[in-house]
């Protein structure tokens, strides 16, 4: 019976490799972001002389919008592998790694998701109330109620965080 438990035990913690690909598919995802941002900044530098200022300053939120993405993508990629698959060794002496790498948590990355989609979601906002005169007023409030339960979920997950932090 212990053979049997051993085994299973070892298939549940090998199963962890299944999330592998899942963050390899992030992977694609960041180049098709960027190939999007390539497209953005094309259309930008194309239009800039004859684009309005508001186009303009949609046209770099949109910018910032997709770094912010994929900022977000690199952190979950980083702290889920390591917490969840793997840690990254032969990486822990190379000069670029990043401070944060390998310390971050799972309530840490729950905490700057939460804060990263909040940012995006302010940022998308901001891009509406740019082009306020083609949005309905239903849109722009479901925008804003939809940003403001953004805002209260990351307080929420903060105070949860800080409360359940105090306890230790």
């Amino acid at each position: 019976m212990k053979r049997i438990e051993s085994i299973f035990e070892h298939t549940i913690f090998a199963s962890r490799w299944l999330m592998a690909p899942v963050y390899f598919g992030l992977i694609v995802a960041m180049v098709v972001l960027l190939i999007k941002f390539g497209k953005e900044v094309w259309h930008l530098l194309t239009h800039v002389l004859t684009a309005s200022g508001g186009e303009i300053i949609i046209g770099v939120l949109s910018l910032v919008d997709i770094a912010l993405i994929m900022n977000l993508l690199i952190i979950i990629m980083f702290s889920g592998y390591e917490n969840f698959v793997s840690k990254m060794e032969d990486l822990h002496e190379h000069q670029d790694r990043p401070d944060w790498m390998g310390h971050i948590g799972f309530s840490d990355l729950k905490i700057k998701v939460i804060g990263s989609i909040v940012a995006i979601s302010g940022i998308e906002l901001l891009k509406a109330f740019m082009n306020v005169d083609n949005m309905t007023d239903t849109h722009l409030g479901w925008m804003v109620g939809i940003h403001i339960t953004f805002v209260f979920s990351g307080v929420m997950y903060a105070l949860m965080d800080r409360l359940q932090g105090g306890s230790h």
